[in-house]
């Protein structure tokens, strides 16, 4: 598995979160994925993702990702980048950007992703 493949996954992830598409989000997510939000530094399971993404609780209305690379070691990687993005939690709009960290585990051919963190960028 290579940095591309990695890259690759990073997309899909956030092509997901933009269409709201739960069942690659499923794929993609491991099964003990955590997220600590970029909102309020709070810890988010796969469960409580999907459910408050498939509920339209949260929906991104835009995510522009930047400056992403990726750092494999074996059956694992580190992918950073900058994110810009839009977003709507219940009808509260929010714009964010931010500095996040991406962990992924290569299981069974397949990047999963296992934990991410966001550190939004005040100016």
């Amino acid at each position: 598995m290579n940095q591309d493949a990695v890259l690759d996954a990073d997309r899909q992830f956030f092509d997901a979160l933009l269409h709201a598409d739960t069942k690659t989000l499923d794929r993609i997510l491991a099964d003990d994925f955590i997220i600590i939000d970029v909102m309020r530094g709070a810890e988010t399971t796969k469960p409580a993702l999907l459910g408050a993404i498939g509920s339209g609780q949260v929906r991104f209305e835009a995510i522009e990702p930047s400056g992403c690379r990726a750092r494999v070691y074996r059956q694992a990687a580190v992918v950073t980048g900058r994110t810009l993005m839009r977003i709507r939690f219940d009808d509260t709009p929010f714009v964010i950007s931010s500095q996040y960290t991406h962990v992924y585990i290569e299981m069974e051919g397949q990047w999963r992703l296992v934990t991410a963190q966001g550190t939004e960028i005040r100016s």
